[in-house]
């Protein structure tokens, strides 16, 4: 007589998730509140072309604003028309700001300027003369502040 063998069915087991609920009610409510919410902000930069061909009517104007450690410089492309020293070491933006104003009066077609980085310039620092160079913000008492586009296409370079 063959016997049979019945195995012994073991009860099914519930899976207990409530240590992991209670660890997920701690845990979110800690990581949204130490999350660091960041704003990117971008900035558009044109590189140099390198078309030589093309033929103007008349001489192409450069500008080129050079950041250096100690001061601020605008050249022609050729020689250096014009020096704003740091104080304290804080560029002076301000008389950049009223110099490229000059520049774009004289020269109101022109939309590009060069923009020449010394090694070891902070990153912050670059960021605000680009700002300078872009744009001219006029504040006003009694109303909402307005701005000056100055030169928004920018190329970006290593200092002579």
């Amino acid at each position: 007589m063959a016997r049979k063998t019945h195995k012994k069915q073991l009860p099914e087991a519930e899976l207990d998730v409530t240590s992991f609920m209670n660890l997920m009610v701690v845990l979110i409510p800690f990581l949204l509140a130490t999350a660091v919410f960041s704003q990117v902000s971008i900035q558009e930069l044109n590189l140099p072309s390198g078309s030589g061909g093309e033929v103007a009517d008349k001489p192409k104007v450069n500008i080129e604003v050079m950041v250096r450690k100690d001061a601020l410089e605008i050249s022609n492309g050729k020689v250096i028309t014009d020096r704003f020293p740091s104080k304290d070491g804080e560029y002076d933006l301000a008389g950049l700001t009223e110099e490229l104003r000059r520049l774009k009066e004289k020269h109101p077609e022109k939309e590009d300027v060069t923009v020449l980085l010394e090694p070891d310039i902070e990153y912050n620092d670059m960021i605000a003369v680009m700002d300078t160079v872009k744009i001219h913000k006029i504040e006003q008492e009694d109303g909402p502040d307005e701005s000056e586009v100055l030169f928004p296409d920018i190329s970006i370079g290593d200092a002579p």
